[in-house]
């Protein structure tokens, strides 16, 4: 997702279908007002061109331009857009983005039956469910990989519950990469470092792209 250029528009743009061609002004708004607030508000670029009945979002930062796409979404049921309102729409798509995500984070970890998970990894955790790797969900490819190790370690007779959670928690980095400094293990090893996890899920961290042990 931040290198690969054949599915780049893929992974970078979402479009928005509008009621009418005519709501296409009303999103621009006066001397391109409304377009400002809303690049400004959500950090997502708009592309409003000739295609019709339909708006383009674009940016690298997946969460950004879904809570973009729900704001849009809103926005244009209201022919009378202000950029007044722009900034509290896209607040409550925050809001909703959110709660989605934690959503989505709680019924991993329950489904795989992980305790004590730090807030921060919680909430990392959620943030992959808007990350795609070589066209895959990242959320759905930590659990893959959680039940797998699972399944291992259940027939070599090794701790079920550790193997799932290093399953779990080996490629938390990415769901901070497109914005952080450092791949997605250096950032993943801070994070599971920070958050006091057992050594063996640091390593699997650390160690899945053959950078360790």
């Amino acid at each position: 997702q931040r290198l690969a250029s054949d599915h780049t528009s893929e992974t970078t743009l979402t479009t928005v279908d509008l009621p009418n061609e005519r709501i296409k002004g009303a999103i621009i708004g006066r001397e391109g007002r409304n377009i400002k607030a809303f690049e400004q508000s959500t950090g997502i670029k708009v592309i409003v061109d000739d295609t019709p009945e339909v708006v383009v979002l674009s940016g690298f930062d997946p969460v950004k331009r879904e809570i973009a796409r729900i704001a849009m979404a809103k926005l244009v049921e209201n022919p009378n857009i202000q950029p007044e309102f722009i900034d509290d729409i896209v607040e409550r798509a925050r809001k909703q983005v959110d709660t989605t995500m934690a959503k989505a984070a709680d019924e991993v970890i329950n489904s795989l039956n992980i305790k004590n998970v730090a807030p921060e990894m919680k909430a990392m955790l959620g943030r992959l469910k808007y990350r795609t790797s070589y066209g895959q969900n990242v959320l759905q490819h930590c659990k893959e990989v959680a039940l797998l190790a699972g399944t291992m370690a259940a027939e070599l007779g090794y701790d079920v519950q550790l193997a799932r959670r290093a399953g779990l928690f080996h490629d938390i980095g990415k769901a901070t990469s497109n914005d952080a400094e450092g791949s997605h293990v250096t950032i993943g090893v801070e994070v599971t470092t920070r958050c006091k996890e057992h050594e063996v899920v640091i390593n699997s961290v650390l160690a899945h792209h053959d950078e360790a042990e």
